[in-house]
């Protein structure tokens, strides 16, 4: 006895009209203009933050106080030599921007993969066993929905304390919930497949089916909600730092600096609505492309 995974039969009869799938699904993500301004952004973001020591013009913590709150250089009392101003402290906030960027994004693709990987675990192991272990995993999943995430996050924080690395393993401890509800509600609707049926009878492993027949069959919407993740993870992290508890003041963060200048928002707007711009459109960039590949990985929005 044969068994065929539902990635060459259920769902792909060959690998042409795999292949021609795949083509029509991007195709479908160029035609969204809207989603390829927010890849472009996106890409833009990530080069900038990997890049940041070539292309910032200075250290991000250099002060100078002779040069504290000047203005952008359109400004009246700006200077070129800083594009968008000085901090309280005289420090380049293009340079402290781009820095930002590199934190964000760790934070937010880390902490969107480690959730990712827990919340797969349980899902796969809630919806394939079923019983008690389902019963057991849910509640706990139940519990945790029950304390608001930022609150929760706030008090780990406390307890464990603030640093980069804490904040992202924080991040992902507490956002483990989403991903493990839509993985058990797919693998529930998966295990009673024929595949799943024929490969438990020829004496295939518990793990080896979950690994080879199920996880790739829930790969799709888990890239889906781990984009949208990214995103929340973001704002998460600036919330924290925006409030003292996520990573180190020597640490550029978007947080930390929109903390910084709420109190001169009245005489010097630019050190806290750059950051803020630069956290907005980060969000609005990966929200966008979640949705984006949310419509994609449904067929029924591209064959239309």
């Amino acid at each position: 006895m044969t068994v065929i995974a539902p990635s060459a039969t259920d769902h792909a009869p060959g690998k042409a009209s795999a292949g021609g799938a795949g083509s029509l699904a991007l195709r479908a993500l160029m035609r969204n203009r809207l989603a390829v301004l927010a890849l472009t952004l996106l890409a833009l973001l990530l080069v900038a933050a990997v890049s940041a020591p070539l292309i910032a013009p200075y250290d991000p913590n250099a002060q100078d106080l002779l040069m504290r709150l000047r203005p952008p250089a359109w400004s009246d009392g700006g200077s070129g030599a800083h594009l968008l101003g000085t901090d309280q402290l005289g420090r380049d906030m293009l340079s402290r921007v781009i820095y930002g960027a590199r934190v964000s994004l760790l934070v937010g693709a880390g902490a969107a993969l480690l959730a990712g990987v827990i919340g797969t675990l349980v899902g796969l192991t809630s919806g394939y066993f079923g019983g008690w272990a389902d019963r057991t995993l849910m509640r706990l999943a139940d519990v945790q929905l029950a304390f608001p995430s930022l609150l929760l996050a706030l008090a780990i924080v406390g307890f464990v304390g603030s640093g980069l690395w804490p904040v992202i393993l924080v991040l992902g401890f507490t956002g483990w919930v989403s991903y493990a509800r839509v993985v058990r509600s797919e693998v529930m609707s998966l295990r009673t497949r024929d595949f799943i049926t024929e490969a438990r009878a020829i004496g295939v492993t518990d793990a080896t089916i979950m690994r080879r027949h199920l996880l790739p069959n829930v790969m799709a919407p888990l890239v889906t909600i781990g984009t949208l993740h990214v995103a929340a993870a973001v704002v998460a992290e600036a919330s924290l730092s925006y409030l003292g508890l996520g990573v180190p003041k020597e640490t550029v963060t978007w947080g930390a600096m929109l903390s910084d200048g709420q109190l001169y928002l009245g005489t010097s707007w630019w050190v806290a609505v750059f950051p803020g711009i630069a956290l907005m459109l980060t969000s609005l960039a990966i929200n966008i492309t979640g949705d984006a590949l949310r419509d994609v990985a449904d067929p029924k929005a591209y064959r239309r």
